[in-house]
């Protein structure tokens, strides 16, 4: 994993956390509207981007050793 995608996944787990609390004094039809329309999608868009990046670090790496080894 790369030290940015860890980062983007901390900062998820962080937002995931901080989400929960606010949980606890805030359940109505509002707030359940909000993680519908913004905080599954960004958990959603969050691990498909360190999913990219990751393929992409592995990628880079491959051609780095090759480019090393010409």
């Amino acid at each position: 994993m790369s030290a940015h995608s860890g980062r983007l996944q901390h900062a998820l787990k962080n937002l995931k956390e901080q989400w929960d609390i606010a949980l606890d004094t805030w359940d109505d039809p509002v707030s359940r509207d909000f993680e519908k329309n913004h905080i599954i999608p960004l958990e959603q868009t969050t691990k498909s981007a360190v999913t990219g990046m990751e393929k992409i670090s592995e990628v880079l790496g491959k051609i780095r050793a090759q480019c090393r080894e010409d």
